[in-house]
């Protein structure tokens, strides 16, 4: 048998950049990666039902786009292999209603949202005040990603009407949407990365989608701390390994979680692409799997 010591299932052809990075990672750290994307599933889940690889660490960054790859999540389950980012934490994560009232109880500051119930379940879920949440407001499925379903200037009940039989049967959120503080000539909007207890926090445009690391003087300057640590409480409230979310800082200097947890998440780089992740960063994350993956293996495989 060949054992590997992770197995990352892939099915985004903008991965390989980043697969290129972790590839020379594991190498320089003598771990053997297993690259599992669309062009070699089939065998690859043939050799693992036939015992002829294995692998000790596995991270899931297809199945959520591509159920192809379920089988290959079912194996990792049914064979107890450890994984970064648990697949009951991750399933837990993508529910933005969920997830919107754990961080309510854990003191992370959100948007003033209303959460509706599936259409299926209340086709007339009774008088909704929209008055809080201002002029317009965002109408968001509580699951998926990649703006699916999402109305970012709606003003009207009807309007959430209609949203909701887009997925009839999920949870709905109203959400206000919040007014960045402006530093020098940027918004206050971060995307923030967060990986096995590294915080990777960034400028962000929500238009252009560009990238800027938060550099130390500016976090001391502007007061930016809160932006990492509110990271760091999303990641005890989710308990993801790796995930994105995106904190905007109010006028008053409230750090305010905009969108919750995303997972997989977008790790283009930056040298191939403008509105990529800067290489050094996508670098550090590599770096950090590694790390991950000796430390799922620490029990059973000490390394040097």
């Amino acid at each position: 048998m060949i054992q590997y010591d992770l197995c990352l299932a892939w099915n985004w052809e903008y991965d390989r950049g980043f697969l290129g990075l972790l590839e020379r990672t594991f190498r320089a750290r003598r771990l053997f990666l297993l690259k599992v994307g669309p062009d070699v599933l089939g065998r690859t889940l043939s050799s693992l039902e036939r015992g002829e690889v294995s692998a000790r660490v596995f991270l899931d960054r297809a199945s959520e786009a591509d159920v192809r790859f379920l089988p290959l999540v079912d194996w990792a389950l049914d064979s107890a292999v450890a994984m970064i980012n648990p697949r009951e934490k991750t399933v837990r994560a993508m529910n933005k209603a969920c997830m919107h009232l754990e961080f309510i109880t854990a003191g992370v500051h959100t948007p003033h949202t209303i959460i509706l119930p599936p259409w299926v379940e209340r086709v007339h879920p009774g008088d909704i005040d929209l008055g809080p949440l201002g002029p317009r407001f965002f109408i968001k499925p509580a699951h998926g990603g990649g703006g699916e379903g999402v109305v970012r200037e709606a003003e009207t009940i009807e309007q959430v009407a209609s949203a909701r039989r887009e997925f009839p049967n999920d949870h709905y959120l109203l959400q206000a949407h919040i007014r960045p503080a402006e530093f020098g000539a940027r918004l206050g909007w971060f995307r923030v990365i967060y990986c096995g207890g590294l915080v990777f926090p960034c400028w962000w445009d929500p238009e252009t989608h560009i990238y800027a690391p938060v550099t130390g003087d500016e976090e001391a300057l502007f007061g930016l701390g809160g932006v990492s640590s509110t990271a760091a409480a999303i990641a005890r409230v989710c308990g993801l390994d790796i995930f994105s979310t995106e904190i905007a800082v109010t006028p008053g200097g409230l750090p305010v979680a905009v969108d919750y947890v995303n997972d997989p998440i977008d790790l283009r780089l930056r040298s191939g692409t403008p509105d990529g992740v800067p290489d050094g960063i996508v670098e550090a994350i590599a770096d950090r799997l590694a790390d991950l993956t000796l430390a799922r293996l620490a029990p059973e495989k000490p390394r040097g």
